[in-house]
């Protein structure tokens, strides 16, 4: 993907010296970087590498050590996201972010119906017109590819590629500025990942979401991301474009990654 950033616009998130420790272990050591409106950042490394335990310092479920995490309310306001309280926090996570969980089970109500899983949320930021509100989301399942006939079953009777696919609508129905995903592909057959993603790549460029999407797959980053942060032993160890650092790799870890991930 093209880079995202304009010279004009300001940062969206900003990440200062992030480190996060539990008792002697360093799990994630001062990271910074800045995220602008429209950028798509991939987070790589294999399993214990941090990768998580950033992406959920990011988002606010986990208070970070040392260092800190600032966001761009919609008033322009740069706000560190340890001085929100508990209400700005679910504000921000029904209206301005998203977070698309691998197991799409904690993302979704399982036992109500699609419809509802996407109505929702929609509730959660004003609506109150059942019929809007079901129109809606009738049309998100379009646009994610369910059949709108399958509007009032559960997500239970869906198949796993489907539930991931509600559960990107769900997330994008108010029309978040930031989204969350973690290794949103993970667990999936191969065909259906390769479906799963074309969709996500063609949403997040109509929609022009920013995005963190945390992966160990190399293949899922050069598809969906400007920038590519590689991870290891909860340290940044090599950071650029995309196409640059999977196709010009300077770190050893990350030629190793490469070689062992992405065909010749």
């Amino acid at each position: 993907m093209a880079d995202a950033q304009d010279a004009g616009d300001q940062p969206l998130l900003v990440a200062e010296n992030l480190s996060k420790n539990y008792g002697r272990l360093a799990a994630c050591r001062d990271i910074s970087f800045t995220l602008y409106p429209g950028e798509v950042l991939a987070i790589v490394g294999e399993s214990g590498s941090g990768k998580t335990t950033l992406l959920q310092m990011l988002s606010a479920q986990l208070a970070p050590t040392s260092g800190r995490v600032s966001y761009r309310m919609r008033d322009g306001v740069l706000r560190d996201l340890n001085s929100l309280g508990e209400a700005e926090r679910r504000f921000l996570f029904r209206t301005d972010w998203g977070y698309v969980h691998q197991d799409p089970a904690q993302g979704l109500r399982m036992a109500v119906s699609a419809g509802a899983n996407v109505g929702e949320r929609l509730m959660a930021v004003g609506w109150n017109h059942y019929g809007r509100i079901r129109d809606t989301a009738s049309s998100w399942l379009e646009r994610v590819e369910i059949d709108t006939a399958r509007i009032d079953d559960a997500p239970r009777t869906y198949s796993g590629g489907m539930r991931q696919r509600l559960q990107i609508a769900r997330n994008l129905v108010t029309e978040p500025r930031l989204v969350f995903m973690d290794e949103p592909t993970g667990g999936l057959d191969v065909s259906v990942q390769a479906r799963l993603l074309d969709l996500m790549r063609n949403l997040v460029s109509e929609l022009r979401l920013a995005a963190i999407v945390v992966t160990h797959d190399l293949a899922v980053a050069r598809l969906l991301s400007h920038r590519v942060m590689v991870m290891k032993g909860g340290q940044v160890i090599e950071t650029g474009l995309t196409d640059q650092v999977l196709d010009d790799p300077h770190e050893p870890y990350t030629q190793l990654l490469v070689s062992s991930i992405l065909p010749p």
